[in-house]
């Protein structure tokens, strides 16, 4: 219980041992003057009856006070529950969006070395291919020079078409002057 209800049932307990110890005096009739009339009543107990009246009264005023209070803490702690659902609802969605983020960024940073070698790879294979065509290119250049060394090499080294058996004279037969 608390301090003020305590109080208050203790000065309840001491009017009605109060009341009981002159209950005599209590019932005792009275001349009362009432505004517009005069009547005759027991006075002690005209008074008891406000008294009781207005305790039932204070009592009723404070049970509607705490049952106001505890609706309102009712509807307060619903509202919470409320918004604690919606904020970790709200929560799962950031971290879900967070995961499906966190998941599109790995995928990118595990496809990028991917790429990129891919990339070095195909690059490779270009030079290689250029490679080849230079290396084909200068063989054929290189064969070409070597065919048109034999042409000149053939051709200075045959002899003129009608001396073939005729030497000159003074020559030796291997070509050679003679001093």
């Amino acid at each position: 219980m608390q301090a003020r209800t305590l109080v208050i049932v203790l000065i309840l307990v001491l009017l009605g041992a109060f009341a009981w110890l002159n209950w005599a005096t209590f019932t005792t009739p009275t001349p009362l003057h009432l505004l517009v009339t005069r009547m005759e009543a027991p006075l002690g107990l005209l008074m008891l009856g406000v008294v009781a009246t207005l305790t039932l009264l204070y009592f009723l005023f404070a049970v509607g006070l705490e049952t106001t209070a505890l609706l309102e803490a009712r509807r307060h702690a619903r509202e919470l529950e409320a918004q604690r659902k919606l904020a970790e609802d709200a929560e799962a969605s950031r971290y879900t969006e967070l995961r499906r983020f966190l998941d599109a960024e790995l995928a990118a940073l595990r496809a990028a070395p991917t790429e990129a070698g891919r990339e070095v790879i195909a690059r490779l294979e270009r030079l290689e291919e250029a490679l080849k065509a230079e290396v084909e290119r200068a063989g054929n250049t290189l064969a070409a020079y070597i065919g048109e060394l034999e042409d000149r090499l053939t051709r200075d080294s045959a002899p003129p078409p009608g001396d073939r058996g005729t030497q000159r004279a003074g020559q030796p037969a291997d070509g050679r002057t003679q001093p």
